[in-house]
């Protein structure tokens, strides 16, 4: 099977590029804000601790701004690990372990995407994730993740009769590697209830859109070059993408990192195998999918996979449309297009990497 592979000599050594997400950004994001240009219509502002961003091609549905929040505030009350407040939280201290749809839904699909990766990608990870610091934002100085991984396996969790069984009292779950992507896909049945049939939705960097843009063309996608460093969405991209009618999401881990009481780097990667950071040459991975919830879950998934795990796993699914940037063995960036990926690629701005021999 022919793979379509690039090579990028200017950037930095591997070594200095080892992790961080590549954000997709398909325009600038400000707060709070709603702006027309062009025949299209858009809202930016905050929500679940992100910026958000609606573009609507044509007139827009009366009080959108409002709408599009009242779905944001709904994710956050239900499936937040970082509103205290939030039904997931309580589940997590159990309080309770009744389950909204959303949520069993949510926990379902994150089954299928365990499966598919043989157990790397787990929702249950989440006592990992606390211990490092990843959410009360200070890392245990001694992590004790031999007992941790007890409580650490997509396979301790079942829902039944909308409620959430646990093996043990002390798994946790966590939402976050989904939560934004199906909040997007949430946002875009809003829309499509409200009649609209051309429009953009970006969730921190997840997004789902439909139809075409003001010119009547698919919509833009840019993809950030992952590395370190690099903290603004769209100031340097590596590609773009020519989309219409699916979700698209990438995760790495070049902006969601910090330094340990050691010393060390650790970044939200989690391999929920060993309870370490996943640390490999495999510096983003974006995925175009139906929906933006599997996206979100598939790009995490390729993550903490690793390279060659993922490259393994697309020979046995040559449908899955996926990129991935990785360092090679002498610091150049590479990038590898799945052939289902190929048809998204902008045929009029080809990637900024030089084709290897």
């Amino acid at each position: 099977m022919k793979h379509r592979l690039f090579a990028h000599g200017r950037l930095r050594r591997a070594a200095e590029r080892f992790a961080r997400t590549a954000t997709l950004c398909a325009t600038t994001l400000f707060a709070a804000c709603t702006h027309s240009a062009g025949g299209t219509e858009t809202i930016e502002g905050f929500a679940l601790g992100t910026l958000y961003q609606v573009t609507v091609s044509g007139p827009a549905p009366a009080d959108l701004r409002t709408k599009v929040e009242a779905v944001c505030a709904e994710a956050d009350s239900t499936m937040s690990v970082f509103n205290p407040r939030s039904l997931l939280s309580r589940i997590n201290r159990n309080e309770t372990d009744s389950l909204t749809e959303d949520i069993a839904r949510n926990i379902a699909l994150a089954r299928r995407v365990s499966e598919l990766s043989g157990g790397k990608y787990d929702i249950t990870v989440q006592p990992l994730v606390d211990a490092y610091g990843f959410i009360g934002g200070r890392q245990e100085a001694a992590p004790d993740i031999d007992s941790l991984l007890r409580y650490v396996g997509y396979d301790k969790i079942a829902v039944r009769d909308g409620r959430l069984v646990k093996q043990h009292p002390e798994i946790q779950i966590g939402l976050n590697s989904i939560a934004k992507g199906y909040t997007v896909d949430k946002i875009a049945r809003m829309l499509e209830r409200e009649g609209v049939r051309d429009y953009l939705v970006n969730v921190g960097g997840e997004i789902f859109c439909r139809g075409g843009n003001a010119s009547g063309e698919r919509w833009r996608i840019a993809i950030d070059t992952p590395y370190e460093g690099n903290w603004s969405p769209g100031a340097n991209t590596s590609t773009l993408l020519h989309v219409s009618e699916v979700g698209v999401a990438t995760s790495g881990n070049y902006r969601n990192f910090h330094t340990g009481p050691d010393g060390r780097k650790y970044t939200h990667i989690i391999d929920p195998a060993t309870g370490g950071n996943t640390e490999s040459n495999l510096l983003s991975a974006t995925v175009v999918a139906e929906s933006c919830t599997l996206a979100d879950a598939m790009a995490t998934m390729y993550m903490v996979l690793g390279l060659e795990a993922s490259l393994t796993l697309l020979e046995e699914h040559p449908d899955f449309a996926v990129l991935l940037i990785h360092a090679g063995e002498h610091g150049e960036m590479n990038l590898y297009v799945s052939p289902a990926m190929e048809q998204y690629m902008q045929p009029s701005a080809p990637p900024r990497f030089r084709p290897t021999a």
